[in-house]
């Protein structure tokens, strides 16, 4: 068994070889041929509705050398209050209230739940949930921090993120007094909350406050 683990071993290698990764693909456009010939064996008189597939723009080509900059997608489910000049500011193709704020930065600090990551040009390819926290962008000598709720982080080979939160806010708009009334109320409705949902609702809002908080004193 042990002499034939350097034969399974090479096998499993040519393989691995053999099998490209997501990011290994070509960034030519793709299209469902399939179903749009099933669709016509069946209803040949009217055209293929247009799938998921129709809507996806090609990736483009993981670049043979690192970049210099980053390119962040900052994507928000509402129309964008940040400053045109931080970015350009670009619409979401059949989404109509979501924005994209793109940035070209050195670098960005995304709160995952497994810590703070910092993401530079050539990251590897990765996903990250995003926890209530601070997500700082650096280009330069200049950081502008940003309050997010949640979301996702994509970072893709060719040094491109792409940041989706449910809310974010530039922290110089986040008013400490505020912060510090919406704690200590939702920190008095979890001592009194009597069921799951009233319990849930409230830790939610002691988690929030409480990053908010952190993010304002550190």
């Amino acid at each position: 068994m042990f002499r034939q683990a350097p034969r399974l071993l090479a096998r499993a290698t040519s393989i691995m070889r053999a099998r490209s990764f997501s990011t290994d693909l070509p960034a030519a456009p793709t299209s469902d041929s399939s179903f749009v010939e099933a669709w016509k064996k069946v209803i040949p008189n009217i055209d293929a509705p247009k799938t998921p597939l129709s809507f996806m723009q090609p990736r483009p080509p993981t670049p043979p050398s690192i970049p210099g900059k980053l390119t962040v997608n900052f994507v928000l489910p509402y129309q964008s209050e940040l400053a045109a000049k931080e970015g350009r500011l670009v619409q979401i193709l059949g989404l109509p209230n979501w924005r994209s704020l793109v940035h070209w930065v050195d670098m960005v600090i995304i709160p995952a739940t497994t810590g703070q990551m910092g993401v530079l040009p050539g990251h590897v390819a990765t996903i990250a949930e995003l926890k209530p926290g601070i997500l700082s962008v650096h280009e330069g000598n200049d950081v502008t921090k940003y309050f997010v709720s949640s979301g996702f982080a994509f970072i893709h080979a060719n040094s491109i993120a792409d940041v989706v939160a449910v809310e974010a806010v530039p922290i110089d708009r986040i008013d400490p007094a505020l912060v510090q009334k919406g704690l200590a109320d939702f920190t008095q409705k979890l001592s009194t909350a009597s069921t799951d949902l009233e319990k849930a609702e409230a830790q939610i809002g002691v988690d929030v406050h409480s990053a908010l908080n952190s993010a304002l004193t550190g």
